[in-house]
């Protein structure tokens, strides 16, 4: 006979989530737990179990479900959780701990959950300037964190005693409640699954093995980084728990907004404004860039949105490859606040433009005609 989909099995979607998929194959289970289907069900009840719980393997484990989704039962190993009985050689317990050990909490096992614990990473928002993410800098930085306390060694104990073993759970830092058929592991109220207890703490830190504190950095900015590069700190996060090893503090990056420039990957660009003087007879101008000034060539007969591009002005990308250019548009700017005298003159050469037809202002009289042309379609 031939096998049902996985999908089909748990009753969940294709595109169904992790959560998901635990939350239908947690109902099939309880629903088909052999304890609770007993006489002429018990059979059904652990073949469907049992088909539930295949399908929960592959399509919990992202490698198989890949494969599955992709070549069908075929990609997967055909054998998985067949034939081997109840359970395909993990006990019920085994199982279930996957699927509820995230709500009954902690650890299995015999030696409980170790109080030594990682500490926490860190994040800290450095602002730059344009120029000091294209050039590379070196910076301070101060971080609020915690470190391991000096006076009891990170242990949290009085100085000359340290934890004893909990008496509730004996070390193992959970506890065994049963509920039902059920036996279930919760966390140690006594400990709260440290599996220790400190009779004594340290007057320095309380208790926590560790001190909150603010520590200077010095932070090597590479050249050409961007908003949202990170710089990684090993070992400068937070101070782990009963000495356990600290985390790592990750420099975010965002580069202030430019007066002048604006950044697009490797490529820099600005707009130059430019007098209709200029842009008629052409000339020639000073353009700023971050490594100082250059000359820009401005041709006569120049229109707005004329870009010049001048190669190897941009930024030198922090993963490597060429450097960007810097890409200069054109803004001609019409003259304001002009005297009567200049208007005159501004009179007498409008005369003199439109004495020469269209060669002056192509594109004007091009459009002139475009819209006479959709009128007359129009009838208007």
């Amino acid at each position: 006979m031939s096998k049902r989909d996985y999908y089909d099995v748990l009753g969940v979607q294709k595109n169904a989530s992790e959560a998901e998929i635990k939350k239908a194959y947690r109902r099939l289970a309880m629903k088909h737990h052999p304890d609770r289907n007993t006489g002429e069900k018990a059979t059904e009840a652990e073949r469907s179990f049992k088909e539930a719980k295949e399908a929960y393997e592959v399509l919990s484990d992202a490698q198989k479900r890949a494969a599955y989704d992709q070549f069908g039962h075929a990609g997967v190993d055909p054998s998985m959780g067949a034939g081997q009985g109840f359970g395909g050689g993990a006990s019920f317990s085994d199982i279930f701990g996957d699927v509820f050990g995230d709500i009954f909490g902690g650890a299995r096992g015999a030696g409980g959950r170790s109080r030594v614990q990682r500490g926490a990473d860190l994040r800290y928002n450095l602002e730059l300037s344009l120029e000091e993410a294209v050039a590379g800098t070196s910076v301070k930085i101060k971080v609020p964190t915690w470190s391991h306390c000096d006076t009891c060694g990170g242990s949290g104990a009085k100085k000359g005693t340290s934890p004893k073993t909990c008496g509730t759970c004996q070390g193992a830092g959970q506890v065994r409640m049963q509920q039902g058929f059920f036996s279930v592991q919760q966390t140690c109220p006594t400990c709260h699954g440290s599996g220790t207890v400190i009779d004594d703490p340290c007057p320095v830190c309380r208790g926590q093995g560790r001190v909150q504190e603010s520590k200077t950095l010095s932070v090597k900015v590479p050249p050409g980084v961007d908003t949202g590069d990170r710089i990684r700190l090993a070992g400068e996060g937070e101070a782990g728990d009963h000495g356990g090893p600290p985390g790592d503090l990750y420099v975010q990056v965002h580069v202030r907004e430019h007066a002048i420039f604006t950044r697009d990957d490797s490529h820099l660009y600005c707009e130059v404004p430019i007098p209709f003087t200029a842009a008629a007879l052409g000339g020639e101008l000073e353009v700023p860039t971050l490594d100082g000034k250059v000359k820009l060539k401005i041709p006569e007969s120049t229109q707005t949105g004329k870009m010049f591009r001048m190669r190897g002005k941009g930024v030198k990308p922090v993963r490597g490859g060429p450097q960007g250019d810097l890409i200069c548009r054109v803004v001609v700017e019409t003259p304001v606040k002009l005297t009567e005298h200049q208007r005159n003159l501004l009179r007498e050469l409008d005369e003199s433009l439109k004495g020469g037809g269209s060669k002056h202002n192509p594109n004007a009289h091009s459009w002139v005609d475009s819209v006479k042309g959709f009128f007359e379609k129009m009838g208007l």
